[in-house]
């Protein structure tokens, strides 16, 4: 299967691309970098002797995660798979980061805004995940109403692993499943169904940056 993959969600802008007989990777590591990422596309299709049409599938990275990358990338992808008739998946940024076959119970987390973040706990075998955004302790405190135990952690962990631990927790950090964001993000869409309509693909934000209301603007 040729597949295309892309993210610019989580920690700048990559990009993967399986010709079918090798796999063509590069990424930014810059959210600066966006508009710089998105030419680094056609770069990797030369590379591998390929034009947009004759790939299989297109994957993008729904979010949540950076606001900014997450709407440019998906509305890319949409155009992308639109011009050139080629399905395309989503895939959200839990599960890119998500290691394969990680134990439960697995706090996912999803580093956004400053100060915010998005996690997705999974508890035990059986029982519905729950995901939720904000500031770190508001957070913990929604997801984490149990009594302390072990807890595995995966993701953007920088923020929350000391909180975790000061609630009672024992913490078990887990690499995620791929160094590369787009990498994950193409391994995962070989097995997932496109998406039925491409407006029916939704970007996932999480928390949206605060809206500043203009000078002068008064309520009432």
């Amino acid at each position: 299967m040729k597949l295309l993959a892309f993210d610019a969600a989580l920690g700048g802008f990559s990009a993967a691309l399986d010709d079918g007989a090798r796999l063509h990777v590069a990424a930014t590591g810059r959210h600066d970098a966006l508009e710089q990422g998105l030419g680094r596309i056609e770069d990797l299709l030369t590379e591998a002797g390929l034009r947009l049409r004759e790939l299989d599938r297109i994957a993008v990275g729904l979010g949540p995660g950076s606001f900014t990358g997450v709407r440019i990338a998906v509305a890319y992808a949409k155009s992308l798979a639109y011009g050139s008739g080629v399905p395309l998946v989503g895939v959200s940024s839990y599960d890119v980061l998500e290691p394969d076959g990680a134990p439960l119970p697995l706090l996912t987390v999803v580093r956004g805004r400053k100060g915010v973040v998005c996690a997705r706990l999974r508890p035990a075998a059986g029982s519905a995940a729950t995901t939720s955004c904000g500031p770190v302790a508001e957070v913990l405190g929604r997801l984490l109403t149990g009594e302390p135990g072990a807890m595995h952690v995966t993701g953007n962990t920088e923020d929350v692993l000391s909180e975790i631990a000061e609630r009672g927790w024992v913490v078990r950090a887990l690499p995620p499943r791929a160094d590369v964001p787009a990498v994950a993000i193409l391994q995962l869409a070989r097995t997932r169904a496109p998406s039925a309509s491409l407006h029916a693909l939704a970007p996932d934000y999480g928390e949206a940056p605060a809206v500043t209301q203009p000078k002068g603007h008064r309520e009432g």
